[in-house]
């Protein structure tokens, strides 16, 4: 049985395909074309598009929970949960991300994501983990927990990444001592190593780039900005990731933790093609909860939800967010004024780029898997396709 989604417009890397018709057969995508081009025939299962959009299934690199539930839960049912709630928002793809916290901890919750990626059904495909800490600096912790940092422990960091090759990305701050020894462990591995929770300067994010860090966490938030020591004026992390073309930047884009004139700066600066969204959620992310626990319900920390932002007590920084990914796309292409089909890249191909996926993910084209999310003007998702198969039709 072949699948024809006809009456779509196609939102494609580069444009959009007012009139167009896509292809799917055994879960992959066999042809895109202009809707007078189809060939359909008796046997083709088919979805009217109704003039809406189609566009590839979000791919979210970096989140923590939803649905009231954490990926330092401690139970496959928790990671399930979570991927389940993104999945209705679009998300076909995704890191569950993992916060500092004490080492066996960590460990345990690293085998439930690794076993929860085995299982299959109406689910988004897990192509990765993101560790977040805990080599972080304490200047630029955040909302993660202070008494859980340290500095990069090479015994620690390749145990892990021997154990669990699911691991795909890390989030470090690269001035700490060992920090550069361990990018370039990473890199040889096929492991991301991205700048993040930083008080790092100028000239030690150019050392970073030469040292296998390729991408920035949460961009702006958790990292220095310009400093003033004395008379002389040094570039924070945050200008520093803005200056250097070779740094990707993952940015929360729900209007709050950046506003849109700081989104705009970022995207006119980065360009498309070196900015990925993320969501960055925590588990009262699909909740109407007005306070939660950023990480695990035992050692976790209180945050308070206040106007639809996550904060720690005292509202002195975040805490994570309660965003999904048809939130990021909508605030930038309605508030930030980007066009379409950058905003969509940015949750699609720029992350598979990233990481190394995008010959069968990030775009509509044929031999790609038929990751497929369908939405109106609004970004209000209507049908979600994993795979060939339909997980969420209003």
């Amino acid at each position: 049985m072949r699948t024809l989604i006809k009456n779509a417009k196609l939102v494609m890397p580069e444009r959009i395909i007012v009139n167009g018709g896509i292809l799917v057969e055994d879960g992959v995508i066999q042809d895109v074309f202009e809707e007078d081009l189809v060939n359909q025939t008796t046997e083709d299962d088919v979805i009217d598009a109704k003039g809406n959009y189609a566009a590839p299934g979000f791919i979210d690199v970096h989140t923590h929970g939803a649905d009231g539930a954490d990926f330092m839960d401690g139970s496959i049912d928790a990671v399930l949960t979570v991927c389940r709630e993104h999945l209705r928002h679009g998300t076909t793809s995704l890191l569950p991300t993992t916060l500092t916290c004490e080492p066996e901890e960590l460990l345990l919750n690293l085998g439930y994501i690794t076993e929860a990626a085995k299982v299959e059904g109406e689910l988004p495909e897990i192509v990765g983990i993101h560790l977040e800490g805990p080599y972080f600096s304490p200047e630029q912790s955040g909302a993660q927990d202070p008494k859980y940092l340290k500095l990069p422990d090479p015994a620690e960091y390749k145990q892990i990444i021997e154990r669990f090759p699911l691991v795909k990305m890390w989030s470090i701050a690269p001035e700490l001592p060992g920090a550069l020894e361990m990018g370039r462990w990473l890199k040889k591995k096929g492991v991301i190593a991205s700048i993040g929770h930083s008080n790092a300067v100028y000239d030690e994010v150019v050392s970073a780039c030469e040292n296998g860090y390729s991408m920035a966490t949460h961009f702006y938030n958790g990292m220095s900005r310009l400093v003033r020591k004395k008379a002389l004026f040094y570039l924070g992390a945050s200008e520093s990731g803005l200056l250097l073309d070779e740094l990707t930047v993952t940015i929360i884009s729900d209007g709050i933790h950046l506003p849109p004139p700081l989104l705009k700066l970022i995207y006119k600066t980065k360009g498309a093609d070196r900015i990925c969204l993320i969501t960055d959620s925590n588990r009262a992310a699909g909740t109407d909860a007005t306070e939660s626990i950023l990480g695990s319900l035992k050692n976790g920390r209180r945050i308070e939800i206040d106007s639809g932002v996550a904060y720690m007590p005292g509202h002195e920084a975040f805490g994570a967010s309660i965003s999904t990914a048809d939130l990021m796309i909508r605030t930038m292409y309605k508030q930030v004024e980007v066009p379409l089909p950058d905003a969509v890249k940015m949750m699609s191909l720029v992350p598979a780029r990233a990481l190394g996926l995008d010959q069968r993910k990030g775009s509509l084209a044929a031999g790609k898997d038929a990751d497929i999310v369908l939405f109106d003007d609004d970004i209000q998702i209507s049908t979600v396709i994993v795979k060939g198969q339909i997980v969420k039709e209003k």
